[in-house]
């Protein structure tokens, strides 16, 4: 599989069935839009739940009809996020996606205990994928969205969380950095303290399947051209498929450079969910919309 270009994500797998996207509260054009797109790939079969004028609205807005995907009509937002929540709890869905709904609205709804899709004891975080013209391959990060300030534990998950992606978009063996402001061990950073837990966790046996190292900057870990300035070794070194940030400051920071300033691609998709979940924001683009469905349909 190349994995230089982008469109990898949204690669039909022959061997799997169409994965069953339903959209909470999808009356916004750019998510139906992404529905459309990646059912015309054959990589979703696609529900929408939502007041039924206002998805008609946006669908004759595209200049596109209605009878490529179920309509389940609610009332209100709330009832929306409700139906397609239960319908993911009983089996009629494989993924869900955010349409226009306020975040913390469909967070609540997500992580509610008796009826939610978070099993209990499990870490909900964030998993971003990132491809930047000016690095030869897809780069997968976390955590940008969710997580403030993790602990050593949750890193060891979220770390998991990464490795596990990156095997299903098709890297067998990920690379992954524990990122810091230094490589040297300062009690003062927690950072580079349980950058070390983490490697040692590594040489333990704990993240099979990857290659760990830290701590290590941001430069170490994805410029060779300073590994080879700084007389650093490591496997990881230069070539890191994952980046794991010690905490959402600096994981955003780099996430939004990257869209921003660098206009690189993404997708990204919530973890520790029962199904993959799309997270969209109202300002994303339906390309990045289509990558986190695409995503979402790998993973699931």
């Amino acid at each position: 599989m190349d994995l230089s270009d982008f469109n990898f994500l949204i690669e039909t797998d022959k061997s799997k069935t169409n994965r069953r996207l339903v959209i909470a509260n999808g009356t916004d054009t750019h998510s139906i839009e992404a529905a459309h797109s990646a059912h015309k790939m054959k990589l979703v079969e696609v529900c929408i739940t939502g007041k039924k004028d206002d998805i008609i609205r946006s669908c004759r807005k595209l200049s596109i009809t209605t009878d490529w995907f179920k309509l389940v009509h609610c009332g209100n937002q709330e009832t929306a996020i409700e139906q397609a929540v239960e319908m993911c709890r009983s089996g009629d869905a494989d993924l869900i996606m955010k349409g226009l709904l306020n975040t913390d609205h469909f967070m609540r709804a997500l992580l509610n205990k008796q009826s939610g899709l978070l099993p209990p004891g499990t870490l909900l975080s964030h998993v971003t994928v990132i491809q930047n013209s000016n690095y030869p391959k897809p780069i997968l990060v976390s955590d940008v969205a969710i997580i403030p300030q993790p602990t050593l534990d949750q890193k060891a998950i979220i770390t998991g969380y990464l490795i596990d992606v990156a095997h299903k978009i098709g890297i067998p063996e990920p690379k992954v950095a524990f990122i810091a402001a230094t490589e040297q061990i300062i009690p003062k950073m927690q950072a580079t303290i349980d950058a070390f837990e983490l490697k040692r966790m590594w040489e333990d046996g704990q993240f099979p399947g990857s290659v760990c190292d830290g701590p290590m900057g941001l430069d170490l870990a994805i410029d060779e051209e300073s590994v080879k300035i700084k007389k650093f070794e490591s496997p990881v070194a230069g070539q890191a498929d994952c980046l794991l940030f010690p905490n959402i400051e600096t994981g955003n920071v780099f996430y939004k450079t990257n869209t921003k300033l660098c206009r690189a691609q993404t997708a990204a998709i919530l973890m520790g969910t029962s199904v993959p979940a799309v997270l969209s924001s109202r300002g994303d683009s339906m390309e990045t919309k289509l990558n986190s469905i695409a995503l979402a349909a790998k993973i699931g």
